[in-house]
């Protein structure tokens, strides 16, 4: 294969990946997945909202801090160890 069948070839799979990329994106942007508050699983500096001991999102102040949630696609938090509906 020649240098310019290499390049029209490398071109042609970049626009077919990238419209593959946009069509995802565009089906995600039309589902509207219920969310759900998992509290317990969230990193440092990563929760959602505000809790009990923080004043905003991403004020966290620990790993898995028992009343600092994230927002999760539904019916995820219960496969998620230590993750709670519920702030303990």
């Amino acid at each position: 294969m020649n240098k310019s069948a290499n390049i029209i070839t490398t071109a042609v799979l970049a626009l077919t990946a990238s419209g593959l990329v946009v069509s995802a994106n565009s089906i995600a942007a039309d589902e509207k997945v219920a969310m759900e508050k998992c509290y317990g699983v969230a990193k440092s500096g990563r929760n959602d909202c505000a809790t009990a001991s923080s004043s905003c999102a991403g004020t966290s102040t620990e790993d898995r801090q028992r009343d600092a949630y994230i927002a999760i696609p539904q019916g995820t938090c219960s496969k998620i160890a230590g993750g709670s509906l519920t702030p303990s």
